[in-house]
């Protein structure tokens, strides 16, 4: 029997972050919205972003300023178009959401509100709520997203695959929709759509240490690679340089934020160790201080290393950092007395599918946004901050063109077709491959990275992908199952991506080779269909 269900919509959004929700709302006034998430509306790595958004808001402050450190925190491949175009957006990103009613912590200064700086940034232009800015938008713009009588909202539901016309036999290749998974029923949807987006965020958990949310299995990537789009950029992993170290804390990332307010890294016996690798100490870019990190454990054989503030006030920490404060007393550290035992993660895919500067992918009708499109405003290394102002300017240019874009008339879509397949007979399997590939990606595929182990990678994901392959082909689809088909496809573009840059730049750094080219290129792979 098939208790497949067939609905269609003017736009679904897969994915419910920041990218996925500020576009739902610019939307919903005049088109039927289908917002689809994995988990809750929530559950996201927007709702984890603690320090800020990155934007051009003090007088003192300049458009060219935050471009040029933009530029220089990508390592020479930012594209310098998409880079104006996101930093121009600021204001207009930042007033949006004061109006949807988000509480940005304010000061007595002109501008009314409290901005922080964070490494990268020559300036202080990081507006903030506290340290839980991405919880406190969320919180907002989640109680307007229910109230909305045009957004349909699908909680645990996971999509599987983009349909594609072509593969109907169809003339021209679009995405009409896609087959979603409700995880609670077990049954599979049919959602057409005029237009689908991809806001589904990144691939952190394709690494055994990551300060992304469980949903992070790089969903939209996967699919938009499967019908057909490129990719760019998927070796530029941005590992972040300080995630809590302890047993009971899992991917709690402390905040840029920290150092930007003048946290010091030091070794276990006190020692400041970042002036040694960098002039600019702890507020290099995260790339540098991951890898400064990550040189320090490996050469002193440590299991972390500590940030320390406890030369603030603890008034001061309190004020401005209270989910940290909080979150770090209940596992017995008092950042006001002591430093906060810290190792890098990975936190950020600064690649993913190439979009134009309307969020238009390769095949008509699809759109990214967020953490999984690749715009080219983060080139070889994203400055910190600039990823929610990112999710607000190209949620706006999708917004624009698709209401812009004439409608298409619904299209009869075929139901999925479970028929030839049986319930699994060892869920282990997956569990087991999915441990074995974050563990391969850690040690092979980390913060540095040689030839050799690129290759030990790919060869364990190939076998890894034919196994998946087999299973997926045989078995009812289940979450676990979508997500490490996805994962593992992910991992081998990641890695397909390393072995083509020759070179060490941003947040790619072979031993191999080491030096930096003088001409900056992407790694722009090309689906063989």
């Amino acid at each position: 029997m098939n208790d497949s269900i067939a609905t269609h919509v003017d736009v679904l959004i897969l994915g419910s972050g920041l990218a996925g929700q500020s576009l739902a709302l610019r939307l919903a006034d005049t088109r039927k919205v289908a917002l689809v998430t994995k988990k809750t509306l929530d559950d996201s790595a927007s709702s984890w972003a603690q320090g800020g958004i990155a934007a051009v808001l003090d007088p003192a402050d300049s458009t060219d300023a935050h471009v040029a450190d933009t530029l220089t925190a990508g390592a020479g491949l930012c594209n310098p178009a998409a880079t104006r175009f996101v930093v121009d957006s600021g204001r207009e990103a930042i007033d949006w959401l004061i109006n949807r009613g988000v509480a940005f912590t304010r000061d007595e200064s002109a501008l009314g509100y409290h901005l922080t700086r964070e490494g990268g940034h020559g300036q202080r232009r990081v507006i903030h709520a506290a340290d839980a800015t991405g919880a406190e938008v969320q919180k907002t713009l989640t109680a307007q997203v229910v109230a909305h009588p045009n957004i349909q909202i699908f909680e645990h539901h996971i999509a599987v695959d983009l349909i594609n016309a072509t593969k109907l036999g169809m003339p021209q290749a679009r995405c009409l929709g896609a087959y979603v998974l409700d995880t609670v029923s077990g049954h599979v949807k049919t959602i057409g759509a005029a237009s689908t987006v991809l806001a589904t965020g990144g691939a952190g958990k394709v690494y055994l240490y990551t300060t992304n949310p469980d949903t992070a299995t790089g969903d939209g990537i996967a699919m938009a690679w499967r019908v057909g789009c490129r990719v760019a950029n998927m070796e530029f992993v941005q590992f972040h340089p300080t995630c809590l170290y302890h047993p009971h804390a899992k991917s709690f990332l402390i905040s840029e934020a920290l150092r930007g307010e003048g946290g010091i890294l030091r070794l276990p016996d006190g020692t400041r160790f970042m002036p040694q690798h960098d002039p600019r100490a702890e507020l290099a870019p995260r790339d540098i201080v991951a890898r400064a990190i990550d040189f320090e454990m490996k050469r002193q054989g440590l299991d972390c290393v500590y940030i320390d503030i406890t030369h603030k006030s603890p008034e001061f920490l309190r004020e401005h950092f209270p989910t940290i404060y909080a979150r770090c007393l209940e596992l017995g550290i008092d950042i006001t007395k002591q430093a906060i035992p810290v190792v890098p993660a990975a936190h950020y895919t600064c690649g993913g599918v190439v979009t134009d500067l309307s969020a238009r992918t390769d095949l008509s009708g699809l759109y990214a946004i967020g953490e999984t499109a690749s715009t080219g405003l983060h080139g070889a290394n994203r400055l910190a901050s600039n990823s929610l102002l990112e999710c607000l300017a190209f949620s706006a240019a999708a917004a624009q063109d698709i209401l812009a874009t004439a409608s298409v008339s619904a299209v009869k879509l075929p139901l999925w077709d479970e028929s030839r397949v049986t319930d699994a007979d060892e869920e282990v399997v997956i569990s087991h491959n999915w441990a074995e590939l974050r563990r391969c990606m850690w040690d092979y595929v980390g913060i540095v990275r040689t030839s050799k182990r690129l290759e030990r990678a790919m060869h364990r994901i190939d076998l890894l992908e034919k196994e998946i392959d087999e299973y997926y082909t045989n078995f009812r689809v289940s979450n676990d199952l979508i997500e490490l088909r996805n994962l593992v496809l992910t991992a081998h573009l990641i890695v397909r991506s390393a072995q083509c840059r020759h070179e060490s730049r941003g947040l790619h750094y072979s031993r191999d080779f080491p030096e930096t080219l003088g001409n900056a290129t992407d790694t722009v792979l090309h689906p063989e269909h």
